[in-house]
C-alpha cells in the first residue's frame, strides 16, 4: 500500500495553533488499529491550492469583500505556493491562464474579471477542482471555497462530491457567506448549504466557516492561511494491505503532551483504499473529467 499522508491541525482551547509537538506526541489509528508512523514533519511546506468562488447572481453584492478575502488568503500563504482560480454559476470555469500560477497580481486580475449571474453548480465545481488539483506539483493540496447558496444546477450529486473529496488528498475550507436576507428568505436552502459545507470540511480535515457579516471574511481567510502553514504532516503505511477499494476511517490522537492544557486535533476522517485494477480497469477510459474552460 502507498504511504497515507495526513495534514494535522492542533489547537489549544483558545483556538491558537500549537507548535513544538514531536512524533511521539501523536497516535494514529486506522479502523481502530494503531499504525506505525513512518514520516513526521512540522515544517511550513508549499501547497497547491485552488480558490473556488461562487459567481452566481446572488453573490453580486458580496464580491468586493469576497475578492479582498481571497487575496488576503493568497498573500498570507507560503510564497512558494501554486494557485488556480475556479468560478462557478450554472457552469464552472478555470480562470487561470495555464494550470497554475504563483503570480499574485494575475490572481487579483482574474478575480476582478469574473462575471456574475446564473444559478449554483456547486457540486460540479468541487469535483472538477479536486480533479484539477491532481495536476499540482506540491505534496500538500487545499481548496478554499466561498459560496452563499444551495446547489441548484449541478449534474453531479452531493454524494458524488463527498466521495470525490474522500478519494482526494485535498483539505477543503468552505466559507458560507449568507446574508441576513438569505437566512430570512431561504432558511431551508441555508440549512442545506450549511450541512453540505460542514460535511465537506469534516471529510477532508478542513473547517467550515459561517461569518455573521462580510467584514469577518477577510480575517477568516487569514486564519485559514495561517493554519495551513502551521500543520503537522504525518505519514504511515497501512497495516491493512488489501487493495479492495473500501473506506478506511482514521483517527489521530495526542498522547497527553504536558504543559499545553486542553488541545484539539483535526485531520481527514478517512480515505478509500486503492483498488486493484480489473481487466476492464486496465483499458483506456472513454472520457476524462476536465475543468471547463481549459
Amino acid at each position: 500500500m502507498d504511504l497515507v499522508v495526513l495534514h494535522v491541525t492542533v489547537a489549544d482551547d483558545k483556538g491558537q495553533f500549537v507548535p513544538g509537538l514531536a512524533e511521539d506526541d501523536f497516535r494514529v489509528t486506522e479502523d481502530k488499529i494503531e499504525q506505525k508512523i513512518s514520516f513526521f514533519s512540522s515544517q511550513d511546506i508549499p501547497v497547491t491550492m485552488g480558490l473556488v468562488i461562487d459567481s452566481s447572481g446572488s453573490m453580486k453584492e458580496k464580491r468586493d469583500q469576497v475578492d479582498a478575502a481571497a487575496m488576503t488568503f493568497v498573500k498570507t500563504s507560503n510564497p512558494q505556493d501554486e494557485e488556480f482560480l475556479v468560478d462557478f454559476n450554472d457552469e464552472f470555469y478555470l480562470d487561470t491562464e495555464g494550470d497554475f500560477t504563483n503570480d499574485r497580481d494575475k490572481i487579483e486580475a482574474q478575480l476582478a474579471s469574473i462575471n456574475q449571474g446564473g444559478s449554483t453548480a456547486f457540486y460540479d465545481a468541487i469535483i472538477a477542482s479536486l480533479e484539477h488539483l491532481k495536476k499540482g506539483h506540491k505534496d500538500k493540496r487545499v481548496l478554499l471555497v466561498v459560496t452563499d447558496g444551495e446547489d441548484d444546477a449541478s449534474r453531479k450529486t452531493f454524494e458524488d462530491a463527498i466521495r470525490a473529496a474522500q478519494q482526494s488528498d485535498a483539505t477543503i475550507y468552505p466559507i458560507g457567506v449568507f446574508s441576513e436576507d438569505d437566512r430570512k428568505n431561504d432558511k431551508k436552502g441555508v440549512r442545506t448549504a450549511t450541512r453540505v459545507l460542514k460535511q465537506l470540511a469534516e471529510a477532508t480535515g478542513g473547517e467550515a466557516y459561517f461569518p455573521a457579516d462580510l467584514a469577518q471574511v477577510v480575517p477568516i481567510c487569514e486564519q485559514v492561511a495561517q493554519e495551513i502553514r502551521n500543520q503537522y504532516t504525518i505519514g504511515y503505511y497501512p497495516s491493512n494491505t488489501k487493495k479492495d477499494g473500501t473506506f478506511r476511517s482514521i483517527q489521530v490522537q495526542l498522547t497527553s503532551p504536558k504543559g499545553y492544557g486542553k488541545l484539539s486535533v483535526r485531520t481527514r476522517s478517512g480515505y478509500y483504499a486503492q483498488q486493484a485494477p480489473s481487466n476492464a480497469d486496465s483499458q483506456p477510459a472513454d472520457e476524462n473529467v476536465n475543468v471547463a474552460g481549459m
